[in-house]
């Protein structure tokens, strides 16, 4: 489990989370909302613990994150910013395989196979032959997502695990969003996974994510399940747009947020 008390983090001067508290479970699939500048990347890069914390703490297995060195961190939690980046023109298995970079001891066999199960998870096993800089947006970001899984999926099981996901449905299309999501939340049940998940899409959110954290001016507006937390109030509070929060379809329990 990763747990967050009274966190708050400052950039160039700037507050930009400010007494978040929360904890994300294992086997738990948590979304965060919030308008450009909320600080929602700020607090992933805190988690990942890129970010150093002005006061407050964060701890990984009861394990506070300052304590861990990045070898540490790095075989129990991934990250996938916003924007990977990839300088060299690199065959996808290649892109792939770097997820096991933090594993020295694992044998070839052992990588190519995890190789595998990572873009097949993806949906994106049908790239395997081709180079990366020749791919659409969209199939980098399903590339970078299967890199961060053989990473996940590298880690020691008996250990709690932290996948950490900024904005990756962002390039997709309506198909791929959903599989990639539909995909983390199975793997999250099936393997345990605590996992955080930055998305700009309302419904995508409300559709897939066990628990939704708002945030609003580096903040916290809300937690909890979608359907206690997608109110036509929040969603003004948050976003300055009025909003019509619907059951659909009807009698499903799930929440389709209209905005207008």
């Amino acid at each position: 489990m990763i747990a967050v008390r009274q966190l708050r983090c400052v950039r160039e001067g700037r507050v930009v989370l400010d007494d978040i508290s929360f904890a994300v479970k294992a086997g738990e699939f948590i979304g965060v909302l919030g308008a450009n500048g909320a600080g929602k990347s700020s607090l992933l890069a805190a988690l990942a613990g890129d970010l150093p914390l002005q006061t407050g703490d964060i701890t990984l297995n009861g394990v506070a994150l300052k304590q861990l060195t990045q070898r540490q961190l790095a075989r129990q939690r991934a990250l996938l910013p916003q924007s990977p980046t990839l300088a060299f023109d690199l065959p996808v298995p290649e892109v792939v395989a770097m997820g096991a970079y933090p594993f020295e001891d694992l044998a070839a066999a052992q990588i190519e196979e995890l190789i595998t199960q990572a873009l097949a998870l993806a949906d994106a096993a049908d790239l395997a032959g081709r180079h990366y800089a020749g791919l659409s947006g969209g199939e980098q970001q399903r590339v970078q997502f299967a890199r961060v899984l053989l990473q996940i999926l590298a880690a020691n099981p008996s250990t709690e695990r932290l996948l950490l996901l900024d904005e990756p449905t962002s390039s997709l299309d309506p198909k791929h969003q959903h599989g990639l999501l539909s995909a983390v939340r199975e793997l999250a049940q099936r393997e345990q996974l605590a996992v955080l998940v930055v998305l700009h899409e309302v419904n995508l959110a409300a559709r897939w994510c066990d628990r939704l954290l708002l945030l609003n001016d580096g903040k916290m507006l809300a937690d909890g399940k979608p359907a206690e937390v997608l109110t036509a109030q929040n969603m003004h509070a948050l976003y300055g747009m009025s909003a019509d929060v619907l059951e659909y379809p009807p009698g499903s329990g799930r929440q389709l947020v209209l905005f207008g």
